[in-house]
């Protein structure tokens, strides 16, 4: 008989729920004795109503808890481990390690059983200027220059603004805390800079006042750099061995166009995999210049625990004599410490040993254990999202958003076109059915084989993904029902997901 090994993951947002499914339904192509169920805690409504056996039949498990609250979460989680429901579990809200969940587990008894960093250790994401302090300090690359000013003395921030303009063509405000992935602001020209730096006090000045009251407010303001933004993910167990995942590209702004006052950087509007720049010698370049050096500094500060860490880079490339691009460079903008969304949703998708990869994770053996990659195969992910209208005239997310609305899925139709939805800000009650929470309300996720001897590449492989998800969408397959129109369609999405696979075609040759 087989052994069962639990992995949990814990959150409300679509990866949990994605990663406990994927952990239960992934094949891996080596003989095991053991069987991987994906088990979430919390989740949603919306969630375990999509699990049942009536609507797709999930072969996934769900602990509940009382409330969000990390105390709500620890007590669930001790006690599921106490009574053998969950083996390991791996939080994915940065909120929880912020606040101390591994702290508390440790005190309980399971220290090895849950994955992330202390609350010791949380500065790595919780904290920008002293997440570069330790950069410095271990040798990995980041901007070319940053400071830390007064956020309320625009004279300092104009002074450096108009500097790194002048040297590096441009400058990043950051909001130096926990954001959300809201909190950098890019500034390219003088024009802007007073726009920006307005936009962004007004988005954080609650929040400054909270933590500092009368002191100063640090701002940090980083040299602009250029180059393509890549994203790795890197399981790291208790021995500091590491394994870098599948690449995946996020598509941050909520519009097709560069991020601005009007478009503004949100929570992510989707995600591909791979990124279209990865190479072998982009992985070597990353295990080399990132992943090494950031375990050994983590090491040393005695901070190392079984965890996922998530570093946001940007790579440089140049081309050689016969037109072939390789990357040269490569500098973090920030580092996470559990996976993202929605990008981890198309690693996940990709992977064939997800179960095995977290168990070794927490066994100290990713030294053996490597990821089995769908190599043939390229995923999409698209973000469904709380559109414009309401009673007061809503902006749509990520701005102001409309709540409460019914939402109408054709599941029959979407498991026939081999579309996979993900609720997230979802939920559900007997009385109202599913209902739309507002901001990004569901995704839709894709996978397809990129079948070379027919000479279809990434790119038109993934202009077919790309049509079949928005034919579902403008098909009103799955629907916000407007409360103003019964027919219509709360939902928006981004059209472009997608297309970079056929723009670094004409761009990269094989």
């Amino acid at each position: 008989m087989n052994q069962i090994c639990r992995l949990g993951f814990a959150g409300t947002d679509a990866r949990t729920l994605l990663s406990a499914l994927t952990v239960s339904s992934a094949k891996s192509s080596a003989e095991t004795s053991k069987l991987y169920r994906g088990v979430v805690v919390r989740g949603s409504s919306a969630m375990s109503k999509f699990a049942e056996k009536d609507i797709l039949n999930w072969d996934i498990d769900f602990v509940s808890t009382s409330d969000n609250s990390v105390e709500s979460y620890a007590g669930a989680i001790i006690k599921s481990m106490t009574d053998g429901i969950l083996d390991y579990v791996i939080p994915m809200p940065e909120s929880l390690f912020f606040n101390g969940i591994v702290d508390r587990i440790e005190q309980a008894g399971f220290g090895e059983k849950i994955a992330g960093l202390s609350q010791k250790g949380a500065f790595i994401e919780g904290d920008k200027i002293k997440c570069k302090k330790m950069c410095k300090k271990g040798g990995i690359p980041v901007a070319d220059a940053w400071s830390v000013v007064d956020a309320g003395s625009f004279k300092d921030v104009l002074g450096i603004c108009l500097d790194y303009i002048h040297r590096f063509g441009g400058a990043v405000l950051k909001y130096p805390f926990s954001a959300g992935g809201k909190g950098a602001r890019v500034i390219l020209n003088a024009w802007e800079i007073r726009d920006v730096y307005d936009t962004l006090m007004h988005d954080y000045r609650k929040l400054y006042k909270k933590t500092f009251r009368k002191d100063a407010w640090p701002l940090l303001i980083e040299s602009r750099m250029s180059g393509v933004e890549i994203s790795f993910t890197i399981l790291v167990d208790k021995k500091g061995n590491f394994q870098i995942l599948p690449t995946s590209m996020d598509y941050p702004e909520r519009f097709a166009a560069p991020a601005s006052k009007d478009n503004p950087v949100t929570g992510g509007m989707g995600s591909i995999s791979p990124h279209p720049f990865e190479s072998p010698a982009l992985l070597e370049m990353v295990e080399k210049n990132i992943a090494s050096p950031l375990i050994k500094v983590i090491r040393e500060a005695g901070l190392l625990r079984p965890c996922v860490l998530y570093p946001g880079c940007f790579v440089s490339f140049q081309s050689d004599s016969n037109g072939k691009i390789k990357p040269v460079s490569i500098r973090v903008c920030e580092i996470n410490i559990r996976p993202g969304e929605p990008e981890f949703q198309t690693v996940m998708r990709r992977l064939r040993n997800p179960g095995q990869l977290f168990e070794a994770m927490f066994t100290g053996n990713l030294d053996i254990v490597s990821p089995e990659v769908r190599d043939n195969q390229i995923a999409l992910c698209v973000a469904l999202v709380t559109g414009p209208g309401g009673p007061d005239g809503q902006k749509g997310y990520p701005w102001s958003v409309t709540k409460n609305e019914s939402v109408v899925i054709d599941f029959p139709y979407m498991k026939k076109k081999k579309i996979q939805v993900i609720p997230a800000a979802m939920g559900y009650s007997k009385e109202k059915g599913l209902i739309s929470d507002g901001t990004r309300v569901a995704y839709m996720n894709l996978n397809a084989e990129v079948k070379q001897a027919s000479a279809k590449s990434k790119g038109n492989t993934a202009e077919i993904m790309r049509n079949k998800i928005y034919n579902a969408f403008t098909g009103g397959k799955i629907r916000v029902v407007p409360r103003e129109d019964i027919n219509g369609n709360r939902l928006a999405l981004r059209e472009d997901i997608g297309i970079h696979f056929e723009m670094a075609e004409k761009i990269i040759d094989d």
